[in-house]
């Protein structure tokens, strides 16, 4: 039987050929290897660039309330460029990337974080947070959580080095600029409920004040008003006063919902503003229709996330205003 020959120089083409992809799946490989060390090397959101923020001014105060859908982010930056972050939204990667982009354009000089309560639309962004920023202080609540993102959570500010502080009354965050941020809410007795005991927080600064309510509900507001009849000076800190009468901006309760910013909490504080972080169209209903009624009776101008995206005001002056980050006139 005759057998084909086969020709040596067809064999040398086929190894050719074979070589030729060979060498393109290593170069993949080594393409995918490249990308995934830079990746752990450099996280993917760190590329991402910075928004266009309006400069801060000399001695200005600044609060920023950022949109993160159905959960709250707040931003206090002091007149040095110290920043205060309280809450930060869900940590879903949307939230987590809005939050980062926004604290890049601020470029703050320290960074301390806040949790007012253990809700994941509190907490769930700061994980993240303290692997791109440094920070050195965390305010954490009195009463926890059992669920498996609160403890990634407080592994990763362990991992940070951060000093850790237990929010309840008279802790006080001071700036040099006069500028402070009282907790008066919880008292540090025995926790009852993550809503109720969320830290409320009194932000003054050359005569204008804020009030940060956290999610308490008509409960707390109400016990609260009580203290303060009998003790007016409970809040205080020294020669740093918290009356609460002298409110001007009121970060309202639990998203606006229709168990909180009772009619007696709103008339006093008398706030001017009122500046609710709610989602668009959440299925909670939020900011509930009797809630809005009550803002309205109390004579508090409305400003919403839902609505109006990221919302600034700016302290200067004993005087504020209300823009949008960019400096765009409300």
């Amino acid at each position: 039987m005759e057998h084909e020959r086969q020709d040596p120089f067809q064999k040398r083409r086929h190894s050719k050929a074979f070589y030729i992809k060979l060498a393109c799946v290593l170069f993949a490989v080594l393409l995918l290897a490249v990308y995934l060390l830079l990746f752990s090397l450099v996280p993917l959101r760190t590329l991402l660039p910075a928004y266009s923020l309006a400069e801060r001014g000399e001695g200005e105060l600044r609060l920023h309330f950022l949109s993160v859908g159905q959960g709250d982010a707040t931003i206090v930056e002091f007149p040095d460029g110290e920043i205060v972050i309280i809450d930060a939204g869900n940590g879903s990667f949307e939230n987590e990337n809005h939050i980062y982009r926004y604290l890049k354009a601020l470029k703050p000089n320290g960074v301390s974080i806040v949790v007012t309560h253990a809700d994941l639309d509190h907490y769930g962004g700061f994980a993240r947070l303290c692997e791109d920023f440094p920070v050195t202080r965390a305010y954490l609540p009195l009463l926890g959580s059992s669920l498996s993102a609160y403890s990634d959570f407080l592994k990763r500010v362990n991992a940070s080095g951060a000093e850790t502080v237990t929010l309840s009354r008279h802790i006080l965050i001071a700036n040099p600029s006069g500028a402070f941020i009282a907790c008066i809410s919880p008292n540090g007795g025995e926790p009852v409920d993550k809503n109720e005991d969320s830290a409320v927080l009194f932000v003054s600064y050359k005569g204008v004040n804020a009030l940060l309510a956290g999610d308490i509900g008509e409960t707390r507001e109400k016990a609260l008003l009580r203290e303060y009849a009998v003790a007016p000076d409970a809040f205080d800190f020294g020669a740093r006063r918290v009356r609460l009468e002298e409110t001007d901006i009121l970060k309202v309760s639990h998203h606006g919902s229709a168990s909180s910013s009772s009619e007696e909490w709103l008339e006093a504080l008398g706030a001017e503003v009122a500046v609710v972080s709610v989602g668009k169209g959440n299925g909670y209903a939020h900011p509930a229709e009797d809630a809005m009624k009550r803002f309205a009776s109390a004579g508090a101008q409305v400003y919403r996330t839902d609505e109006l995206s990221d919302i600034m005001i700016t302290v200067a002056d004993g005087g504020y205003t209300v823009a949008h980050p960019n400096g765009e006139a409300l």
